[in-house]
């Protein structure tokens, strides 16, 4: 059954498919056709009954007429996927498109990488299939808040791979705030969910005592920010009633001095009006009904 990892990792994938471009060509040295037209494939290979043809992820380069390559993006987290599955993913889906096909395996785990790396007899004589495999030496630290913030995707990865080290956290962390695109908090939440324990704290740890300006999901930002949100909206609403009343007995003192003939010059109105201080008003108030002066109503207060 598909772990949260294995189903978040998906996610990154399909969110931005540039990203197994990038990693085939940057990081594993794979030739692909030079284009910006890429789009995510239906990821089931055949329309008959099947124990298992359905990869994780496909993605196709080119115009869906004359597709030029297509990329097969699997996560395997564990030895338990026969390697001779993918030979039959890349072969199904070389003859549903007629193009070149890539498999790209993301293993968090070093073994299993090893072992998804080596070239895969598929048991038809003269197929032998070679995945691309991204482990987690392939994966960079990254500490640059700037490179992290053009490449979030792979800042996600890193802190999966390398959160143990408090610099590739707070690059990443203080890279979302600076980034307009309006899906970067979902970075967060990625790289909170295939991350280990341990990174989680840190990563909670480091967001507690750091200013964040976005909204984030982890269990613990919920509560954190929820929480926030709930006593700053208690907050507000306290000083709301309070800034009514202030008002209120502004206009009362006003509404006395006027009835008593007063006539209230500009600065005395002004510094009624714009005064908060509820005890403050209430005594002026009371001093207004008996005040033989504007000046003897502020000299007694005062």
């Amino acid at each position: 059954m598909p772990s949260p990892r294995h189903d978040t990792l998906i996610k990154l994938f399909a969110d931005r498919p540039e990203l197994a471009v990038e990693i085939l060509r940057d990081f594993l040295g794979a030739d692909l056709p030079a284009t910006p037209l890429i789009r995510r494939e239906a990821s089931t290979f055949n329309t008959r009954p099947s124990d298992d043809i359905e990869a994780d992820l496909v993605l196709v380069l080119g115009p869906p007429q004359t597709p030029a390559h297509a990329i097969i993006v699997e996560i395997q987290q564990d030895k338990s996927k026969d390697p001779r599955q993918l030979a039959r993913y890349a072969a199904a889906l070389w003859l549903m498109l007629g193009c070149d096909v890539s498999v790209l395996v993301i293993c968090p785990d070093r073994n299993v990488a090893t072992y998804y790396a080596q070239p895969i007899d598929s048991g038809l004589t003269g197929y032998r299939l070679r995945p691309w495999v991204l482990g987690p030496d392939g994966i960079p630290a990254i500490t640059d808040p700037q490179e992290a913030a053009a490449h979030l995707d792979l800042a996600a990865l890193s802190v999966m791979v390398h959160g143990l080290d408090r610099k590739v956290i707070e690059a990443f962390t203080a890279a979302l705030p600076d980034v307009t695109d309006e899906h970067a908090p979902d970075y967060y939440e990625y790289a909170y969910n295939i991350s280990a324990p341990e990174i989680r704290n840190l990563m909670e740890e480091i967001m507690k005592s750091a200013s964040t300006k976005w909204p984030v999901y982890s269990p613990f930002a919920r509560e954190h920010f929820g929480r926030g949100k709930a006593e700053g909206m208690a907050e507000g609403m306290a000083e709301g009633k309070a800034a009514g009343k202030a008002e209120e007995a502004g206009r009362s003192v006003l509404l006395v001095l006027a009835a008593r003939g007063f006539d209230v010059p500009d600065d005395i109105h002004a510094r009624i009006v714009t005064c908060t201080d509820l005890a403050q008003l209430e005594t002026w108030l009371a001093r207004a009904a008996t005040a033989q002066t504007l000046q003897g109503l502020f000299d007694e207060v005062g």
